[in-house]
């Protein structure tokens, strides 16, 4: 006979018990549920109309937002742990409560700028434009080649402003972290359904997804895009593995759990599967390996073969067809590093970072470390779940958890492997964290209570990672006339450069201009720049090789950049302004609160060329401005 507690490890649990003698009474329950929604929506409302962007300092978003927003989650947290307790009759609530907290994390930002939010976004609308005026593949597009050989997403965005007849997808782009969160559902939903047939803990794994999902890559990206079709393609294997099934309602105690045999692929669906993984190879480059990674570790057990190894042989195989072909360019040009890193497993699975010649922000460190924190929470519970609960070791849950080791070992991808693996990993650690957290103890008071505090605990941490850096992220309507009159007036040919990369649409027209950043210049060029900062700017815009002119661009959320992440000292923007500012080699031919451009002309009378603007609307200082939009 297996004792109780055993009979618990070896099969998923009930995530919050139906309430108990000495509970709420369901109607309490079930009117606490309908009520603290539209009480979080209201709360959330009304700190949106009392968000004032001015405030957002250090911290990004996380100052600007009053306390009715933080209440907003407070609430909404305890009405989704309000529902999990009640008799699920229904996903009706718990869907609702999930959808509200991805509305209130990912669209506040939406909602509150009046720009597109991340210089990465920025990049990418640019290189659709490109795209489009090349019908296809950019020449003398540098760096940016790399797009040129993985242009599925461009390319299906360029698709559909062809087909609408609009002029760009900026619109698009402004709400896509909203859209890509929402669009998760349905794949989570169906990996998590096949895992277990409770809907609470199915439910609960998916708030516990989103609100522990703070590493950012949710915007108009490729990765984006292809993390979603990376879950669609593991929810449609999932589900047809062969796993182990709940024991049926009211089974005593030790009863073998139920197995379901695994179905082989039908034309339809694996054809599906087929032309998913093709989009995912053609749009990135890492996500076919982790897709790859994902089925090789699930193939490695031989009841999941019959259904993993088919589409396992098409991911690796339209995976070097494509490298062979269109991406050997990138892949011959890097293959060195790329054999490097294989032997750097200790410096690619460290976080991100770079050189610091500045200080990075005291309260930058602290959300960081919070952030972090959330992750090790996470793994920490999904590991105790795996050693306390048996059953979920007979599921394919440890290999989703360590599907992303092999490529973390194996390269840095730039500093940020680690949360990419994190990223891919989060599915499965999401899940097991559900049964490890929603089940602790057995008094449902008790229960509740630690559920509801340490989710809102995790969720501080998202807070701390996915908000804290907005002062860098967001960009004021000033900022990006700066960089849009750059890019309308600049001849073919033309110089851009800037401090660091938090410019909004420094690569418009990349394909005609040069935009150089000095953050990503030599380490021995930074330096000179501190050293001597008028010389070193004249060194990099006094180039006689160009057949155009340069100018210098400085900006608000450049100055943030240096303060927050300490790639530069705080005051790197405000010298080189003053630099230019004092020497008669340089003109401001544009100017606002937020932003001045700067045409280097060195030796050309004044009133030559380009008009300049008049010198008092030139900022004193970028590095303390304080943002110029408070657009409710």
């Amino acid at each position: 006979m297996v004792d109780q507690q055993t009979a618990d490890a070896t099969r998923p649990p009930a995530v919050l018990a139906a309430p108990a003698r000495g509970h709420l009474p369901t109607s309490r329950t079930e009117w606490a549920v309908r009520v603290l929604l539209p009480l979080a929506l209201l709360l959330w409302a009304l700190a949106l109309s009392g968000t004032r962007l001015s405030r957002m300092g250090d911290l990004g978003l996380m100052q600007a937002l009053p306390p009715t927003y933080w209440a907003a989650v407070a609430v909404l947290t305890v009405g989704f742990v309000t529902a999990l307790r009640g008799p699920l009759t229904s996903r009706r609530w718990p869907a609702a409560y999930v959808c509200a907290l991805i509305v209130v994390i990912h669209a506040t930002p939406s909602l509150l700028y009046p720009t597109v939010r991340y210089a990465w976004s920025w990049k990418h609308l640019a290189i659709i434009d490109a795209m489009l005026r090349h019908g296809g593949t950019v020449p003398n597009a540098g760096h940016l080649d790399i797009y040129n050989q993985w242009p599925g997403f461009f390319e299906l965005n360029g698709a559909v402003l062809q087909a609408t007849g609009l002029s760009s997808v900026a619109g698009l782009a402004a709400w896509y972290p909203l859209l890509a969160n929402l669009l998760l559902i349905v794949p989570l939903v169906l990996i998590f359904r096949a895992l277990t047939g409770d809907r609470r803990l199915v439910w609960g794994a998916l708030w516990l997804y989103f609100a522990t999902s703070w590493i950012g890559q949710d915007y108009f990206a490729p990765q984006a895009f292809a993390y979603l079709l990376y879950l669609v393609v593991l929810a449609l294997v999932l589900r047809r593995l062969p796993q182990p099934s709940e024991p049926p309602a009211g089974a005593p105690a030790g009863a073998r759990a139920l197995s379901r045999s695994g179905s082989g692929w039908r034309p339809g669906p694996f054809l599906a599967v087929v032309a998913l993984i093709a989009a995912i190879v053609c749009s990135h480059q890492l996500t076919p390996l982790m897709l790859i990674s994902t089925l090789t570790l699930l193939a490695l057990r031989r009841r999941y073969r019959a259904v993993v190894l088919p589409v396992l042989a098409t991911a690796v195989g339209l995976t070097f067809l494509w490298d062979a072909t269109v991406a050997r360019p990138y892949i011959s040009q890097n293959l060195d590093s790329l054999v490097a890193a294989l032997f750097a497993g200790d410096q690619n699975i460290r976080p991100p970072g770079q050189i610091k010649l500045g200080v990075v922000d005291p309260e930058q460190v602290v959300a960081s470390y919070l952030a972090w924190a959330t992750t090790g929470t996470v793994l920490l519970l999904a590991v105790y779940a795996l050693l306390r609960h048996r059953w979920t070791r007979r599921t394919p849950l440890p290999w989703m958890v360590l599907a992303p080791l092999p490529l973390l070992l194996a390269n840095n991808y730039g500093g940020e492997m680690v949360m990419r693996a994190y990223l891919f990993a989060l599915p499965a650690a999401a899940f097991l964290a559900a049964t490890a957290l929603l089940h602790l103890g057995r008094a449902p008071r008790a229960k509740a209570a630690v559920s509801t505090g340490l989710t809102l605990a995790l969720l501080g941490g998202l807070f701390c990672g996915y908000y804290s850096k907005e002062a860098m992220n967001y960009f004021t309507p000033q900022e990006v006339a700066a960089a849009q009159y750059v890019a309308r007036t600049a001849p073919a040919g033309s110089r851009i450069v800037s401090v660091t990369a938090d410019l909004p649409g420094g690569e418009d027209r990349y394909d005609e201009h040069q935009w150089l950043v000095l953050a990503q210049t030599p380490l021995a060029e930074r330096h000179r720049l501190l050293a001597d900062p008028a010389a070193e700017l004249a060194a990099s815009l006094d180039d006689r090789t160009l057949i155009g002119p340069s100018y210098l661009v400085l900006t608000r959320a450049q100055a943030a950049g240096c303060r927050l992440t300490g790639v530069f000292p705080a005051d790197t923007v405000d010298r080189a302004r003053a630099a230019a500012a004092s020497s008669p080699d340089y003109r401001p031919v544009f100017a606002n609160q937020d932003a001045v451009v700067y045409l280097y002309a060195p030796g050309v009378p004044a009133g030559t060329g380009a008009s300049p603007v008049s010198p008092t609307s030139v900022p004193e200082s970028l590095g303390s401005a304080p943002i110029g939009s408070d657009q409710p």
